[in-house]
Protein backbone atom coordinates (compact mmCIF):
# COMPACT_ATOMS: atom_id res chain seq x y z
CA UNK A 1 0.00 0.00 0.00
CA UNK A 2 2.77 2.42 1.07
CA UNK A 3 4.55 1.83 -2.28
CA UNK A 4 1.40 1.98 -4.28
CA UNK A 5 0.61 5.56 -2.81
CA UNK A 6 4.25 6.57 -3.52
CA UNK A 7 3.29 6.20 -6.84
CA UNK A 8 0.19 7.19 -7.51
CA UNK A 9 0.69 9.97 -5.57
CA UNK A 10 4.56 11.44 -5.32
CA UNK A 11 4.69 13.84 -2.84
CA UNK A 12 7.29 15.82 -4.64
CA UNK A 13 3.52 16.80 -7.27
CA UNK A 14 2.37 18.72 -3.87
CA UNK A 15 5.09 19.85 -1.31
CA UNK A 16 7.91 21.78 -2.60
CA UNK A 17 10.01 20.00 0.70
CA UNK A 18 10.78 17.58 -1.77
CA UNK A 19 12.04 19.69 -4.21
CA UNK A 20 14.79 21.69 -2.39
CA UNK A 21 16.78 22.11 -5.83
CA UNK A 22 14.13 24.38 -7.23
CA UNK A 23 14.24 28.05 -8.22
CA UNK A 24 12.24 30.46 -6.39
CA UNK A 25 9.91 30.95 -9.79
CA UNK A 26 9.55 27.28 -9.49
CA UNK A 27 8.75 26.97 -5.98
CA UNK A 28 5.86 29.67 -6.69
CA UNK A 29 4.21 27.97 -9.07
CA UNK A 30 4.54 24.03 -7.74
CA UNK A 31 2.56 25.44 -4.96
CA UNK A 32 0.28 27.35 -6.91
CA UNK A 33 -0.24 24.13 -9.06
CA UNK A 34 -1.00 22.07 -6.18
CA UNK A 35 -3.32 24.30 -4.76
CA UNK A 36 -5.21 24.54 -7.95
CA UNK A 37 -5.39 20.50 -8.05
CA UNK A 38 -6.79 20.45 -4.49
CA UNK A 39 -9.17 22.76 -5.17
CA UNK A 40 -10.60 21.69 -8.59
CA UNK A 41 -9.94 18.15 -8.70
CA UNK A 42 -8.89 16.05 -5.93
CA UNK A 43 -11.33 13.79 -3.70
CA UNK A 44 -12.09 10.64 -2.20
CA UNK A 45 -14.56 8.02 -3.39
CA UNK A 46 -16.89 6.85 -0.73
CA UNK A 47 -17.55 2.91 -0.44
CA UNK A 48 -21.54 2.31 0.36
CA UNK A 49 -24.01 -0.17 -1.06
CA UNK A 50 -26.00 1.18 -4.36
CA UNK A 51 -28.86 3.14 -3.36
CA UNK A 52 -32.34 2.42 -4.27
CA UNK A 53 -32.99 5.67 -6.69
CA UNK A 54 -29.34 4.03 -8.48
CA UNK A 55 -30.71 0.29 -8.73
CA UNK A 56 -29.75 -0.73 -12.57
CA UNK A 57 -27.92 2.25 -13.35
CA UNK A 58 -24.65 1.04 -15.08
CA UNK A 59 -21.02 1.13 -13.51
CA UNK A 60 -19.48 4.11 -15.18
CA UNK A 61 -16.80 2.49 -16.30
CA UNK A 62 -17.29 -1.23 -17.52
CA UNK A 63 -21.05 -0.50 -18.22
CA UNK A 64 -22.66 -3.34 -16.20
CA UNK A 65 -25.42 -3.23 -14.36
CA UNK A 66 -25.43 -2.00 -10.70
CA UNK A 67 -28.42 -3.04 -8.93
CA UNK A 68 -30.02 -1.81 -5.27
CA UNK A 69 -27.57 -3.21 -2.23
CA UNK A 70 -24.55 -3.65 -4.44
CA UNK A 71 -21.23 -2.44 -3.19
CA UNK A 72 -19.95 0.51 -5.11
CA UNK A 73 -18.01 3.60 -5.20
CA UNK A 74 -19.64 7.23 -5.81
CA UNK A 75 -17.30 10.25 -6.47
CA UNK A 76 -18.76 13.33 -5.07
CA UNK A 77 -17.09 15.74 -7.80
CA UNK A 78 -18.91 13.55 -10.94
CA UNK A 79 -22.83 13.58 -10.11
CA UNK A 80 -24.61 10.27 -8.81
CA UNK A 81 -22.18 7.79 -10.53
CA UNK A 82 -21.40 4.66 -9.58
CA UNK A 83 -18.46 2.12 -10.05
CA UNK A 84 -17.32 -1.08 -9.04
CA UNK A 85 -15.15 -1.67 -6.74
CA UNK A 86 -12.66 -2.92 -9.06
CA UNK A 87 -13.56 -0.38 -11.79
CA UNK A 88 -12.64 2.75 -9.55
CA UNK A 89 -8.86 2.92 -11.40
CA UNK A 90 -6.92 5.46 -12.81
CA UNK A 91 -7.36 6.35 -16.76
CA UNK A 92 -4.37 5.68 -17.90
CA UNK A 93 -2.92 3.35 -15.80
CA UNK A 94 -5.58 1.05 -14.84
CA UNK A 95 -4.24 0.65 -10.85
CA UNK A 96 -6.83 0.34 -8.08
CA UNK A 97 -6.87 3.82 -6.59
CA UNK A 98 -5.47 3.25 -2.94
CA UNK A 99 -7.96 4.51 -0.31
CA UNK A 100 -10.13 5.57 -3.27
CA UNK A 101 -7.86 9.12 -3.34
CA UNK A 102 -8.73 10.34 -7.35
CA UNK A 103 -8.39 13.62 -9.18
CA UNK A 104 -11.00 13.84 -11.99
CA UNK A 105 -10.61 15.44 -15.45
CA UNK A 106 -13.55 15.98 -17.95
CA UNK A 107 -15.03 12.90 -16.16
CA UNK A 108 -12.84 10.59 -16.01
CA UNK A 109 -10.74 9.38 -12.61
CA UNK A 110 -7.02 9.40 -12.75
CA UNK A 111 -4.65 8.74 -9.64
CA UNK A 112 -2.70 11.86 -9.01
CA UNK A 113 0.73 10.83 -11.01
CA UNK A 114 -1.48 11.09 -14.43
CA UNK A 115 -3.77 13.65 -13.71
CA UNK A 116 -0.50 15.71 -12.89
CA UNK A 117 0.54 15.05 -15.68
CA UNK A 118 -2.03 16.42 -18.28
CA UNK A 119 -1.07 19.14 -17.49
CA UNK A 120 3.00 19.34 -17.18
CA UNK A 121 5.66 17.01 -18.12
CA UNK A 122 7.92 14.65 -15.90
CA UNK A 123 11.37 14.33 -15.82
CA UNK A 124 12.83 11.19 -16.55
CA UNK A 125 15.44 11.65 -13.99
CA UNK A 126 14.10 13.19 -10.92
CA UNK A 127 10.82 11.88 -11.34
CA UNK A 128 9.65 15.65 -10.35
CA UNK A 129 6.98 17.92 -12.33
CA UNK A 130 9.13 20.22 -14.95
CA UNK A 131 7.97 24.31 -14.09
CA UNK A 132 10.84 25.49 -16.42
CA UNK A 133 9.88 26.92 -19.94
CA UNK A 134 12.33 24.72 -21.14
CA UNK A 135 13.29 20.90 -21.38
CA UNK A 136 14.85 18.36 -23.08
CA UNK A 137 12.48 16.07 -25.00
CA UNK A 138 14.15 12.92 -26.34
CA UNK A 139 12.26 8.99 -27.13
CA UNK A 140 9.10 10.62 -25.91
CA UNK A 141 10.19 11.28 -22.25
CA UNK A 142 11.47 14.67 -21.02
CA UNK A 143 13.89 15.69 -18.77
CA UNK A 144 15.48 19.04 -16.73
CA UNK A 145 17.94 20.69 -18.70
CA UNK A 146 20.72 20.09 -15.72
CA UNK A 147 19.35 16.43 -15.86
CA UNK A 148 19.62 15.20 -19.26
CA UNK A 149 23.34 13.49 -18.66
CA UNK A 150 25.46 10.78 -19.37
CA UNK A 151 23.78 7.38 -16.95
CA UNK A 152 27.50 6.41 -16.47
CA UNK A 153 29.27 9.58 -16.48
CA UNK A 154 27.06 12.47 -15.57
CA UNK A 155 28.59 14.44 -18.34
CA UNK A 156 25.92 17.21 -19.36
CA UNK A 157 24.60 15.85 -22.97
CA UNK A 158 22.42 18.95 -23.46
CA UNK A 159 23.65 19.84 -27.53
CA UNK A 160 25.52 16.39 -27.51
CA UNK A 161 25.70 13.27 -29.94
CA UNK A 162 24.72 10.96 -27.29
CA UNK A 163 22.98 7.09 -27.04
CA UNK A 164 19.86 6.00 -25.65
CA UNK A 165 20.57 3.13 -23.54
CA UNK A 166 17.88 1.12 -21.16
CA UNK A 167 15.59 4.49 -21.87
CA UNK A 168 17.88 6.58 -20.23
CA UNK A 169 21.10 8.52 -22.60
CA UNK A 170 24.48 7.75 -22.60
CA UNK A 171 27.57 9.97 -24.04
CA UNK A 172 29.31 8.45 -27.24
CA UNK A 173 32.33 7.72 -25.45
CA UNK A 174 30.77 5.21 -22.54
CA UNK A 175 28.84 3.79 -24.97
CA UNK A 176 31.43 2.33 -26.87
CA UNK A 177 34.03 1.79 -24.36
CA UNK A 178 31.16 -0.04 -22.13
CA UNK A 179 28.23 -1.65 -24.12
CA UNK A 180 29.29 -1.59 -27.82
CA UNK A 181 29.25 -4.87 -29.44
CA UNK A 182 32.55 -6.33 -30.91
CA UNK A 183 32.41 -7.62 -34.33
CA UNK A 184 32.88 -10.99 -35.27
CA UNK A 185 35.16 -10.75 -38.21
CA UNK A 186 37.68 -8.00 -37.08
CA UNK A 187 37.05 -7.47 -33.00
CA UNK A 188 36.79 -3.71 -32.96
CA UNK A 189 33.65 -2.38 -31.29
CA UNK A 190 30.66 -1.19 -33.31
CA UNK A 191 30.32 2.01 -32.43
CA UNK A 192 27.37 4.62 -32.33
CA UNK A 193 28.12 5.89 -35.64
CA UNK A 194 28.78 2.62 -37.65
CA UNK A 195 26.06 0.53 -39.25
CA UNK A 196 26.19 -3.40 -38.25
CA UNK A 197 24.46 -6.26 -39.28
CA UNK A 198 23.46 -9.13 -36.96
CA UNK A 199 22.95 -12.51 -37.35
CA UNK A 200 22.02 -15.43 -34.72
CA UNK A 201 22.72 -13.01 -31.79
CA UNK A 202 26.13 -12.57 -33.13
CA UNK A 203 27.40 -8.41 -34.60
CA UNK A 204 29.60 -7.53 -37.66
CA UNK A 205 30.33 -4.19 -38.34
CA UNK A 206 28.10 -3.75 -41.84
CA UNK A 207 31.31 -2.68 -44.14
CA UNK A 208 32.36 -5.35 -46.86
CA UNK A 209 35.27 -6.07 -45.39
CA UNK A 210 34.04 -7.31 -42.20
CA UNK A 211 30.44 -8.46 -43.14
CA UNK A 212 31.39 -10.89 -46.01
CA UNK A 213 32.13 -14.53 -47.05
CA UNK A 214 34.48 -16.50 -45.19
CA UNK A 215 35.57 -17.71 -47.90
CA UNK A 216 35.69 -15.66 -51.19
CA UNK A 217 34.86 -12.69 -49.22
CA UNK A 218 32.21 -11.32 -50.74
CA UNK A 219 30.28 -8.72 -49.25
CA UNK A 220 27.03 -10.39 -47.68
CA UNK A 221 24.64 -7.25 -46.95
CA UNK A 222 21.18 -7.69 -48.07
CA UNK A 223 22.24 -11.48 -49.77
CA UNK A 224 21.32 -14.55 -48.79
CA UNK A 225 23.84 -16.41 -46.50
CA UNK A 226 24.78 -19.85 -44.81
CA UNK A 227 26.58 -19.81 -41.69
CA UNK A 228 28.68 -22.80 -39.75
CA UNK A 229 30.53 -22.38 -36.43
CA UNK A 230 29.70 -18.65 -36.32
CA UNK A 231 30.89 -18.28 -39.45
CA UNK A 232 29.38 -16.63 -42.44
CA UNK A 233 29.36 -18.01 -46.27
CA UNK A 234 27.76 -16.70 -49.11
CA UNK A 235 26.54 -20.13 -50.37
CA UNK A 236 26.76 -23.49 -49.64
CA UNK A 237 29.10 -24.20 -51.97
CA UNK A 238 31.72 -21.93 -49.83
CA UNK A 239 30.26 -23.34 -46.60
CA UNK A 240 31.83 -26.74 -47.83
CA UNK A 241 34.86 -25.90 -49.21
CA UNK A 242 35.65 -23.81 -45.44
CA UNK A 243 35.16 -27.37 -43.85
CA UNK A 244 34.79 -30.61 -45.95
CA UNK A 245 34.32 -33.31 -43.51
CA UNK A 246 30.21 -31.63 -42.80
CA UNK A 247 27.56 -32.27 -45.02
CA UNK A 248 25.14 -30.02 -43.98
CA UNK A 249 25.52 -26.16 -42.75
CA UNK A 250 24.09 -25.08 -39.31
CA UNK A 251 21.45 -22.66 -41.22
CA UNK A 252 20.47 -20.54 -44.30
CA UNK A 253 19.08 -17.19 -43.77
CA UNK A 254 19.23 -13.35 -44.74
CA UNK A 255 21.38 -11.14 -42.04
CA UNK A 256 19.64 -7.87 -41.20
CA UNK A 257 21.88 -4.81 -41.36
CA UNK A 258 20.75 -2.03 -39.09
CA UNK A 259 21.51 1.89 -39.67
CA UNK A 260 23.38 3.96 -37.02
CA UNK A 261 20.59 4.80 -34.30
CA UNK A 262 18.94 7.80 -35.35
CA UNK A 263 19.58 8.35 -31.24
CA UNK A 264 23.22 8.88 -31.97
Amino acid sequence: RARALLQQLPPQDCDERYCPDLAEEERRQLRAFSAQRRREALGQGLACPVPGPCHGCPCKKCGRRLNKGDPGISASRLGDQFWHPSCFSCHLCHQPLVDLIYFQQDGRIYCGRHHAELFRPRCASCDQLIFMEECIEAEGRRWHLEHFCCLECDVPLRGQRYVMRSGRPCCRGCFETLFAEPCQACGDPIGADSEEATHQGLHWHARAACFCCSLCRKPLRGQPLTSRRGRLFCSETCSLGRDASSTASDSSDSAFASAPSPDS
